[in-house]
């Protein structure tokens, strides 16, 4: 008998490929507003942004900015070291998700793995901390929307992954049983340990070990992956390095 009957993904570096997908997107931005032609290297410029634009997006996640600032500061402060000031930060943001939503990478096999899951009748939902503008766009625009029945967008809910307002909420919705359900996400921080404090059991999706875990979770000895720990009495916490892995857990 199968341990769970609802399946909660992150979308964003989790199935959709968010690192590669978010480079392409902004060179098309510079390309497309002729900002290329102003920066001394692209590469250098997306390495700054990208550092910049974690960092709030984490102060976003945790209520501490808006996304007004989220979306006017990444850019503002992006450019500005690069000498360029003269923007409408809110236009640019405006063409970058559009330039997004229509990106397609997914992480390899990630619809045969969705298929499989779908052939096996698990009810299978988003929960996404990224914008509504695009996040059903993406879905739509690279293929797997027909995967999910529900998505579920921290705009939308007014409240964003790690709090388990959302959890809560998604798990309501789908008329889902904690017990019978699984968070899958690539951010220790906001999937992890969000479903972790909210009863949940989840799959750390490790991208061959680029995403980041704690150090004392990472020295830890384990056999071959997948493998679990139960960090939170009998709450299980698998860790994968690929997307296929999935079908050996579920």
């Amino acid at each position: 008998m199968r341990q769970y009957d609802h399946l909660f993904f992150d979308l964003d570096n989790t199935l959709w490929d968010f690192s590669t997908n978010s480079r392409l997107a902004m060179y098309d931005t510079v390309q497309q507003t002729k900002l290329l032609e102003r920066l001394p290297n692209f590469e250098v410029f997306f390495s700054e942004y990208e550092k910049i634009n974690s960092a709030l997006w984490n102060e976003y996640h945790f209520k501490k900015i808006t996304k007004q600032k989220l979306i006017v500061e990444r850019f503002c402060q992006s450019f500005q070291l690069f000498g360029i000031n003269d923007l409408n930060w809110e236009e640019l943001n405006h063409l970058y998700l559009e330039n997004m939503a229509i990106q397609e990478h997914l992480f390899q096999h990630t619809v045969e793995t969705l298929e499989k899951l779908k052939a096996k009748d698990y009810q299978m939902h988003i929960i996404t901390n990224g914008f509504r503008e695009v996040q059903h766009k993406k879905l739509r625009n690279c293929g797997i929307e027909h995967f999910f029945t529900k998505v579920f967008i921290s705009e939308e809910i007014q409240c964003t992954k790690p709090h388990r307002e959302i959890f809560e909420h998604a798990l309501k919705s789908t008329n889902a049983r904690k017990t019978r359900s699984i968070m899958i996400g690539d951010s220790w921080d906001t999937d992890i340990i969000g479903a972790l404090n909210f009863g949940m059991d989840q799959v750390m999706f490790l991208n061959e070990n680029r995403n980041q875990i704690p150090t004392t979770i990472r020295t830890m000895k384990f056999g071959v992956s997948p493998f679990f720990q139960e960090f939170k009495g009998t709450i299980k916490t698998y860790f994968i390095n690929k997307i296929e892995e999935l079908a050996i857990i579920l």
